[in-house]
């Protein structure tokens, strides 16, 4: 098994609670951050259970991760349970949610999570072509991007966690480090903050270390967190905060059709106010039809029958939607 060569910077010797931001203060009852981890994605770009040959993590040791972002009714209640505790997590955020709310994107670097992508429109890659792959790949990383008006992490997370040899191939090719879990929250099956609990907590318990996955579109989640953060602290777990040593690079051709969606969502607010309270924006469903070739891999062009991609839906029931209370 190769042992991750990452820069740690400890950050138990603070006087407040490690890893909180100036502003921020926090007792000795809080979570904090033991330890940040800044990864090269130039030399090591897989991480989770189904990489098993990068092992991050000491035994105590979570990440806390958060995919679909964001969704404001559900992504605030979470930041503030995160900034309660003085700790820090990392948010792979979906393209499209991105155009739909900027400013909530721009929050999560604000109060110090490092942020990455989850593709543009959620997609299973599995079933894509390669030309299509590397379509949502290139254009949530510009999304995500634009939104948060500079450079963002270059980490990446599979839809559904289904990865293939080419893309896993192509984000290598990009030095762009693709994040599996090895804790599954399961926060979208159950309305029940306390089956999220219990099911982290007993999935620790057996492994004693990993990175937790959670959505911070899902009820169950924000009201999960406290209590969840307050028991990692009772029961000894040790949070790492993960951030990248170098920057995401994106490619110029996606970089225009982020903009043209960001600048889409501007003159519909301007048009219609009251559109910034939506739970979602409608952003365009489909992705360029004949994207570029990747360098140095080999991306045919897209057949005429394949489909244009849905956008993206959420896992569970449409009840899960509602606001958080």
């Amino acid at each position: 098994m190769r042992v991750v060569c990452a820069s740690v910077l400890l950050l138990g010797m603070l006087p407040a609670a490690a890893g909180a931001r100036a502003g921020e203060v926090c007792g000795p009852q809080a979570l904090g951050v033991s330890r940040t981890l800044e990864i090269d994605t130039r030399s090591v770009q897989r991480f989770g259970f189904q990489y098993p040959e990068t092992n991050l993590l000491a035994d105590g040791e979570v990440i806390l991760t958060f995919d679909d972002g964001p969704l404001r009714a559900y992504t605030r209640p979470v930041l503030e349970a995160l900034a309660q505790h003085c700790t820090k997590a990392t948010f792979f955020v979906v393209g499209r949610m991105a155009v739909a709310d900027p400013d909530l994107v721009q929050e999560y670097a604000r109060q110090g999570h490092t942020v990455g992508t989850h593709t543009w429109s959620h997609a299973n890659l599995q079933a894509l072509s390669p030309a299509r792959a590397r379509a949502e790949i290139e254009l949530g990383f510009s999304a995500v991007q634009g939104a948060m008006g500079r450079p963002i992490a270059p980490f990446f997370r599979f839809p559904y966690l289904r990865d293939t040899k080419w893309a896993t191939d192509y984000l290598a090719s990009r030095q762009l480090a693709a994040f599996s879990i090895d804790i599954d929250s399961k926060d979208y099956r159950s309305r029940d903050p306390s089956a999220v609990q219990r099911k982290v907590m007993a999935d620790l318990q057996r492994q004693r270390k990993g990175i937790v996955l959670f959505h911070d579109i899902h009820y169950s989640t924000a009201r999960a967190l406290p209590g969840l953060l307050a028991e990692l602290k009772a029961k000894g777990f040790r949070v790492v905060h993960v951030q990248p040593k170098g920057e995401a690079a994106t490619v110029a051709e996606f970089d225009g059709q982020a903009q043209q969606e960001l600048e889409r969502r501007r003159a519909g607010l301007a048009a219609e106010p009251m559109a910034r309270r939506a739970l979602t924006w409608p952003a365009a469903k489909t992705i360029p039809s004949q994207p570029a070739a990747a360098e140095g891999l080999a991306t045919p062009p897209l057949r005429a029958s394949e489909p244009v991609l849905s956008p993206w839906r959420s896992q569970i029931n449409e009840q899960h939607w509602w606001p958080w209370r």
